[in-house]
């Protein structure tokens, strides 16, 4: 088990508890975090769980994947520590990660 906190453009944080395994999108979508639409259901087919991960946690969480790649170059509001939150698994080394919403979803 492992804890994963959002972090909302406004400021405000929230932390919840996830089963290794799963995606930060599931953690997400399952404890109702604003700002996470998740609209192809964690299939890497939309930009809707797009979060900038917090950059000490950047190398544990890694780079994108080819197809997340593509889906990430047209997304206006790619940062350097863009990710799609369904490509990430939660995982023991994750613990603690912290991840920041953007304003919008596209």
């Amino acid at each position: 088990m492992s804890k994963i906190t959002f972090v909302k453009h406004t400021g405000e944080k929230s932390t919840f508890d996830a089963e290794n395994g799963i995606s930060v999108m599931n953690v997400a979508v399952d404890n109702l975090v604003t700002g996470i639409d998740a609209d192809c259901g964690g299939e890497c087919n939309c930009a809707t769980c797009h979060i900038y991960v917090d950059e000490k946690w950047w190398d544990k969480v890694g780079g994108t994947n080819p197809t997340e790649e593509a889906i990430m170059s047209l997304n206006p509001d790619r940062q350097a520590t863009s990710r799609l939150s369904c490509q990430i698994k939660v995982s023991d080394e994750l613990d603690g990660l912290e991840v920041h919403l953007p304003e919008f979803q596209y």
